[in-house]
């Protein structure tokens, strides 16, 4: 399995301890392959030695309410 597969992370997926409003570990985007910041060195998750995504899209600070929302049932 290369990197790239291991850090695609479904838009629903429960969150891991580094997501935050403004980041994600691994890439959430539903096609990475069209994101404006695939493979931005310290940027995207893909060329991140962190793996974390610095620029989600702009809808994931709602989702991450609600995942964070749904975590705390």
């Amino acid at each position: 399995m290369n990197k790239h597969s291991t850090l695609k992370i479904d838009f629903n997926e429960k969150l891991n301890k580094e997501d935050k409003e403004d980041q994600t570990f691994g890439c959430r985007q539903r096609n990475p392959d069209i994101c404006s910041n695939n493979g931005l060195e310290n940027i995207c998750a893909f060329a991140s030695k962190d793996c974390i995504c610095k620029r989600p899209s702009r809808a994931w600070k709602k989702q991450y309410l609600k995942l964070k929302a749904i975590e705390k049932e």
